[in-house]
């Protein structure tokens, strides 16, 4: 009689655990396509990022700088005798 009982009880938990493991395979493998895509999200941002650099380098450069303060804000370079040095 406790035999039978014993028999039936690890039948039973033996089957809970398998069932468990093979629910613990399948969200390890949801999770690592998860991973996956964050990982490709996070490279496709890097590359933007990258090119956002590159592009905020160019527009910062001193040639520029220097085109736009002549064209759109009129700046001059200043002759030597109107350049006065203060000393602290």
């Amino acid at each position: 009689m406790f035999a039978r009982i014993g028999f039936v009880t690890l039948s039973i938990l033996v089957m809970v655990s398998a069932i468990a493991v093979v629910y613990s395979r399948h969200e390890s493998r949801k999770l690592f396509v998860e991973l996956q895509s964050k990982q490709e999200l996070r490279d496709a941002m890097n590359i933007e990022w990258g090119k956002l650099q590159i592009e905020q380098s160019t527009w910062a450069t001193h040639s520029r700088v220097a085109s736009k303060a002549i064209t759109q804000l009129g700046m001059v370079v200043p002759e030597i005798e109107d350049v006065r040095i203060i000393k602290k």
